[in-house]
Order: structure tokens, then C-alpha cells, then sequence
């Protein structure tokens, strides 16, 4: 039973999340793009605490996406060629991640308890928007814990088996799911909530993400001039 469970949500699961993922977002776009949106609720509470915790949220968020995406994907064959070792590159990890982590965990309190505590915020939210947030933070939780387990093995072994199931995965290897029969339930527990995010990610605001709004970095100057007369 334990290896038939392994099999499904770490061989089976991931295809399952990532295949609604896209398909889900390509399908909302098409049929209901009115709702693509952050549907901001900045409008109903825009203090100063609600915008240093929504900086601090994302910039973390945004760092732990980015960090998981090129620390899981990086083949290990490279890792000379950044001067770093299965070792360093852990500690790596370890460190910008806790940092990046704790920031996103300060901003996530503060939004959670501002949006189950704020009449005029919990009154505009939709269906979604507390659960998807909760799951944020509690994949938030998770991450963190797992720093203190890490710190146990810096040998950066584990770290070795979870860069390599994720290659397996993204390139359709069948024995991806055999490699962590052996690792601890934390990170597996980890590893689940953060496939179960890509599977609700279309239902949820988060489909903004797609909508970044990567031209306005490069964007020319807007000149203003003073009204005449």
C-alpha cells in the first residue's frame, strides 16, 4: 500500500496538477476572462501595514518559486560550473530560502488575518481566495520546517534525490516516484501541497501570474507636463 500511495502522488499526481494547470488556464482565459484578475482589495484597506505585507509576501513568494525552479531543475552535472558542491548548494538553499521564507511568512500573517478579520476585505473576497491562502501559507510552514531536518544531512544528498525527481518528472521518466520511498514524510508532505497549488492555480486569483506585467520594466517614459493657462 505505501509503495502504490508513493507511486500515485509522486508518479501519477504531478502529470495530474500540471495537466489542470494548463489546461485549466487556458480554459478560464478562453471562457472566463472577466474573472482573470488579482481583484485587488487594496481599495477596501490600503494602510501602510497592508502594503509592507503584501511587498514582503510576494517578494518572498516570488524568490521561492524561482529558487525551487532552478535549485529542482539545475542538472547536478553543473553544479562546478557555479562553484558549488551537493553540499554548499544546500546551504544555499538553506539560508536564502529561510530568509525569503520568513519574509513571506511575515506578510502572509498579516494578509490572513487581515482578510478573516476585515468585514469590508472577507466581505469581497470569493470562494477561493481564503483557502488558496491558507494553502500558501501552509506550504510556507512546511518549507520552513524543513530547514532544521536539512541542517541534520548537509551533505546535500537529499537534496541530490529531490533535484532528481524532479528532472525524471519534467522529462516523463516512468521511476521518477521509486526515488522517494526513502525520504522523509515532511518533504513529501511538502512536495504534495506544492502539486496540489499547480492543481488548484487555475480555479484561484493566482491566474494573474500569467498576466505579468513583464513590459512595463522596459516601458518608455510617460511625460507629463503641467496644464497651461
Amino acid at each position: 500500500m505505501n509503495e502504490f500511495l508513493n507511486n500515485f502522488f509522486f508518479g501519477y499526481y504531478p502529470y495530474i496538477a500540471g495537466t489542470v494547470f494548463l489546461a485549466g488556464s487556458v480554459v478560464r482565459f478562453d471562457m472566463s476572462q472577466y474573472t482573470w484578475k488579482t481583484n485587488s482589495s487594496q481599495i477596501m484597506d490600503s494602510s501602510p501595514r497592508f502594503r509592507l505585507a503584501n511587498n514582503l509576501f510576494h517578494i518572498g513568494m516570488i524568490f521561492l518559486f524561482f529558487g525551487h525552479l532552478i535549485g529542482l531543475l539545475m542538472p547536478h552535472p553543473w553544479y562546478p560550473y557555479f562553484g558549488l558542491t551537493a553540499s554548499s548548494k544546500q546551504l544555499l538553499a538553506m539560508v536564502s530560502g529561510g530568509l525569503f521564507g520568513i519574509m513571506a511568512l511575515v506578510g502572509g500573517t498579516i494578509l490572513l488575518h487581515r482578510r478573516l478579520t476585515n468585514k469590508r476585505v472577507r466581505a469581497q473576497s470569493s470562494q477561493m481566495d481564503i483557502p488558496i491562502l491558507v494553502i500558501l501559507y501552509t506550504q510556507l510552514l512546511l518549507g520552513l520546517l524543513t530547514i532544521p531536518f536539512s541542517a541534520q544531512h548537509m551533505d546535500g544528498s537529499l537534496m541530490l534525490v529531490l533535484g532528481e525527481w524532479s528532472q525524471r518528472i519534467v522529462t516523463f521518466r516512468p521511476d521518477a516516484a521509486e526515488l522517494l520511498l526513502g525520504v522523509p514524510w515532511l518533504y513529501k508532505i511538502h512536495l504534495f501541497v506544492g502539486l496540489t497549488i499547480f492543481l488548484l492555480f487555475p480555479f484561484t486569483r493566482l491566474v494573474h501570474i500569467w498576466s505579468a506585467p513583464w513590459g512595463y520594466i522596459g516601458r518608455s517614459y510617460q511625460i507629463v507636463r503641467q496644464r497651461q493657462g
